[in-house]
């Protein structure tokens, strides 16, 4: 947002400067990111002023130059060698001075010397409009009809002098400082000096030869609207010191009658519309939604298909404008327009932003509406608007004031404990003080006693609506910076925090998976609703949707991990990055009978090959083992390796999984993503996926991650090799072990799995090892043998299995 400083000068006096003024209005929360310097013409006019033509004589050397001496207001006069046609003594006319720089209309600019002209020395120049850069004239010098004293600026005369521009950063919540006179508000509690609303008392209405009646169908759009019509005016440029002040704020004028909706917009933060009034078909305004799929065409000539949820100014033949986003085409004010309706309205911040999303605009106006306006601020600014049209365009005011408000909004009620605010603000700093900000701010004590405040808190300071924000809006004001840090730091409140242990064991498998070749990513938690719609209903369900969102592609909390991981995917894989190993911990959304859920789960992407291409040995794609033997070594890590492997179940995303079950719960799934999904994101290379229940785990385990000492006693190995079904997994081979033998046997391995025609059909052999240990004692081979033999007969009985010689 952008604030002139001359403009807020004329709402609030001050004598500081403005590095002075942005300081304060940083410390109140209005951070002031940059003070540029604003030149109406370039150069300012710096260096040029007003001077008096003495004496006039002709140059003795040339016919067509003339020798002034002209008195700019510094001590004795200054000669000047000037050669235009109509230079006489007793003109005011403008000089540029020795060292100034002139900056002329569609020219190269230069500077003033001091030199000799045909052997007469020149100290200066007296200027046509054209050499300083204000028209196209060059027909002659500038005669000036003024009393100002000499040497006064030539930049204050012509009202174009430079100005200084605050950029601030306005938060979405600081809705009441988004115009000049919300910011002089904030600065009138700083510097202690009232802020000026300007008058409108003038306002009167001249006739009422051209009323425009109002009707509001949906209050809940639109709780207050109001209009005026002015007649007899002609459009035309704006002065020039209107011109300006729209520059300043980075805005092209366009007409008198726009610019004066614009410059009330920027000055008291009220949104205006003017139509033009002899298009109002019906003289009549009604304020409705229309049938879905309407067509609009708005002012930039784009034509619109509307929603059932868009609220439209119309009369009695159809939409005329947007309400509080766009104007229409067919009813915009012209050169030709003579009779203008001028629109006030408080406007639904809710179905603004709806309708700014939906159909991709922002403007001034519905930036405004969709933070919240201030309803008594509606018929100040018509009223302004109405003064502000007569002066620069002429004209009528034509009608009375129409003001539709059905349900006036009030000014909301909190309570403030005197005691609660001191220990907030971390200083006492007295009720007098206390009450002198708040009504510095507008907010009025209605109610007082030793221990509380009752207050009255007006409707444009949208975002107060409970003791805390009453509170920050104390502590702004007073400074954060006055707030002394004690020698002896103490607390009122300890937070509960979590168990630090905890934080040691994500750290800990965070580092043993980037140890593994995988790059960590954090990306957004909101997303794109667009991304789960291939999906079907099931997956939209529960989306939880963002309400002030910004941007269509951010609009809800991200219910899953996948689409996150695959737009970083995307961004490398299309900058020839394609051998991936990604991993994130992050959180998602989603709501359940009416509740929201947050959980947090840890998420596996592999893409490409699985090492980079080297002369020692060939790349290899990506495989599920190795995306599979990562996840398994983290939930061995955290001591929940015997869990139970299944098919997944139907998943929209994944296929060829597997889940890893613990106790009837999903600790982990992993498996490809589905080839439609990657498409569909425009990922080209088939992607691996594994997604962890991190809050179980980590709940469930996080104080399992133990350390052991080294056995005593070695290991035994033994292999086997076994001929089973197709049908039979390697996990059932893997259970039926471990229910035989659970003291003994620590690992089952399988090194090697064929399927030929050296075996039956319908058959495969695994080639497998088991690992053994006795923590006691060294095991025999008669211990050994023995918890083989038991391991063959299972398997011949429970798997069907031919154990191979």
């Amino acid at each position: 947002m952008l604030i002139s400083f001359d403009w807020l000068k004329q709402l609030i006096h001050t004598d500081k400067t403005a590095d002075e003024v942005g300081t304060l209005l940083t410390g109140a929360g209005l951070e002031v990111e940059a003070i540029h310097n604003f030149e109406m013409v370039k150069g300012g006019l710096e260096g040029i002023v007003l001077g008096e033509v003495l004496t006039c004589e002709r140059h003795p050397d040339a016919d067509r130059l003339n020798i002034t001496t002209v008195d700019i207001g510094a001590g004795e006069p200054s000669q000047i060698v000037c050669g235009a046609p109509n230079v006489a003594a007793g003109q005011r006319v403008v000089v540029a001075t020795v060292n100034s720089t002139l900056h002329p209309t569609g020219g190269d600019s230069f500077k003033i010397k001091k030199s000799k002209i045909r052997g007469a020395v020149s100290e200066g120049m007296i200027c046509a409009e054209d050499e300083i850069g204000i028209g196209q004239s060059h027909a002659g010098i500038m005669v000036l009809d003024t009393d100002l004293p000499n040497g006064t600026s030539a930049a204050e005369f012509f009202g174009l002098g430079s100005d200084k521009v605050f950029e601030i950063g306005l938060t979405p919540n600081r809705a009441d400082a988004a115009s000049h006179y919300g910011v002089a508000r904030d600065l009138q509690a700083l510097i202690n000096t009232p802020a000026i609303l300007p008058a409108v008392d003038d306002f009167k209405v001249d006739n009422t030869k051209k009323p425009i009646a109002v009707e509001v169908e949906n209050t809940e759009a639109c709780p207050r609207y109001a209009g005026v019509t002015i007649t007899g005016l002609q459009v035309g440029p704006s002065p020039e010191w209107m011109q300006k002040r729209l520059r300043a704020v980075g805005l092209s004028p366009i007409n008198n009658v726009v610019d004066v909706t614009n410059y009330v917009l920027h000055e008291l933060g009220q949104p205006l519309h003017a139509f033009d009034a002899d298009k109002i078909k019906g003289d009549k305004i009604i304020v409705k939604t229309v049938d879905e799929g309407t067509t609009f065409k708005t002012l930039d000539g784009v034509e619109r298909k509307l929603k059932a949820t868009d609220l439209m100014i119309c009369d009695t033949e159809g939409p005329m404008a947007i309400g509080g986003v766009f104007g229409g085409e067919a009813s915009g004010v012209t050169d030709e327009t003579t009779s203008i309706f001028i629109e006030s309205a408080y406007f639904s911040s809710d179905w603004v932003r709806k309708t700014g999303m939906a159909h991709g605009l922002k403007t001034d106006a519905s930036f405004r509406f969709e933070r919240g306006t201030d309803p008594n601020m509606v018929i100040t600014a018509l009223k302004r608007a109405a003064l502000l049209v007569q002066e620069v365009a002429g004209g009528e005011v034509s009608s009375e004031i129409v003001d539709e408000y059905p349900n006036p909004i009030g000014s909301k009620e909190i309570t403030l404990s005197i005691e609660r605010a001191h220990i907030l603000i971390g200083k006492h700093i007295g009720t007098q003080r206390i009450k002198s900000i708040l009504s510095d701010l507008g907010i009025e004590v209605t109610g007082e006693t030793d221990t509380h405040l009752t207050l009255s808190v007006p409707p444009f300071k949208v975002d107060v609506t409970r003791e805390a924000d009453v509170v920050e809006e104390i502590l702004r004001i007073y400074g954060f910076n006055n707030i002394e840090m004690d020698e002896n730091l103490a607390t009122t409140f300890l937070a509960k925090f979590p168990n630090p242990y905890a934080e040691d064991v994500t750290d800990v498998i965070m580092n043993y998976i980037a140890a593994n070749g995988f790059h960590e990513i954090i990306t957004n938690s909101i997303t794109n609703s667009n991304y789960y719609k291939p999906a079907g209903e099931a997956e939209m369900a529960g989306l939880v949707q963002v309400i002030n969102y910004n941007s269509e592609d951010l609009d809800v909390m991200r219910k899953s991990m996948v689409f996150s991981g695959l737009e970083v995917l995307r961004r490398n894989i299309n900058r020839r990055q394609r051998d991936l190993k990604l991993f994130e911990l992050g959180k998602v959304y989603e709501q359940q009978e009416g509740e929201l859920k947050e959980s947090r789960k840890l998420s596996l992407y592999m893409a490409g090959n699985v090492t980079a291409e080297s002369w020692k040995q060939p790349s290899m794609k990506t495989s599920f083992h190795d995306l599979a033997g990562v996840v398994q070594n983290v939930l061995r890590k955290l001591n929940a390796g015997d869990f139970e492997v299944q098919p997944l179940e139907q998943s929209s995303y994944m296929r060829q999984g597997i889940s890893y079950v613990k106790n009837g719960t999903e600790i982990a799934k992993l498996g490809v993503l589905d080839a439609g999904l990657t498409k569909f994101m425009e990922v080209k290379e088939q992607v691996w996926y594994a997604e962890l229940n991190w809050d179980y785990l980590l709940k469930k385990y996080k104080d399992r991650l133990i350390a052991e000492e080294l056995p005593k006693f070695p290991e035994v190995r033994r292999d086997l090799s076994l001929v089973l079904d197709k049908s039979v997994t390697f996990d059932q081979v893997k259970q039926v072990a471990f229910r035989v033998e659970r003291k003994l046997l620590q690992d089952v391995n399988v090194f090697d799995v064929y399927e030929g025609d050296k075996i039956e059909a319908g058959k495969k052999a695994y080639a497998l090892s088991f690992t053994l240990l006795d923590k006691q004692q060294t095991l025999t081979d008669k211990v050994i043998d023995s918890v083989m033999n038991r391991l063959m007969q299972q398997f011949e009985k429970q798997l069907g299995a031919f154990i191979r010689k």
